[in-house]
């Protein structure tokens, strides 16, 4: 029964459009319950001017597979901003660029948890590679790189 609501819940805002949200600043991000890196990326987006609702959720992984991303490109967390999905530990400066282009994706991915990055301790070892999530419930190419 969660699963389903769970299910319910995210139909309504992968498939939803840009009005159903209050304003392009607004996020929510869905969190397994006891992360603290999903707190950091949270006050990472707080400090960059965004409005922040966690939602804690057993159910993230399958939330995930229900937005089409496949279990290899999974990031830590998932939110929903202004239409567009963002998985993971996704710089602001990515998260802007898709709030401006608008193009015609569901949204991006980050996956794992690579250090370095947004909410993440540790030295950044490599570009970060934000990979496309289509409209088909796929992934991508590049989106971004930085």
């Amino acid at each position: 029964m969660r699963i389903l609501l769970n299910t319910l819940v995210l139909a309504s805002f992968v498939w939803s459009v840009g009005p159903a949200f209050a304003g392009d600043k607004d996020v929510t991000l869905y969190k397994n319950p006891q992360c603290g890196c999903c707190e950091g990326y949270a006050a990472y987006l707080r400090e960059n001017g965004f409005t922040v609702t966690t939602r804690a959720t057993h159910d993230l992984a399958e939330m995930s597979r229900e937005a089409g991303i496949p279990d290899e490109f999974h990031g830590c967390h998932l939110s929903f901003i202004d239409g567009y999905l963002v998985s993971g530990h996704v710089p602001v400066s990515t998260v802007e660029k898709l709030l401006t282009e608008r193009p015609d994706i569901k949204g991006v991915t980050l996956p794992g948890m690579p250090l370095g990055s947004p909410g993440m301790g540790g030295a950044k070892e490599a570009p970060f590679e934000m990979l496309e999530v289509t409209t088909s419930g796929t992934v991508g190419g590049v989106y971004a790189r930085e």
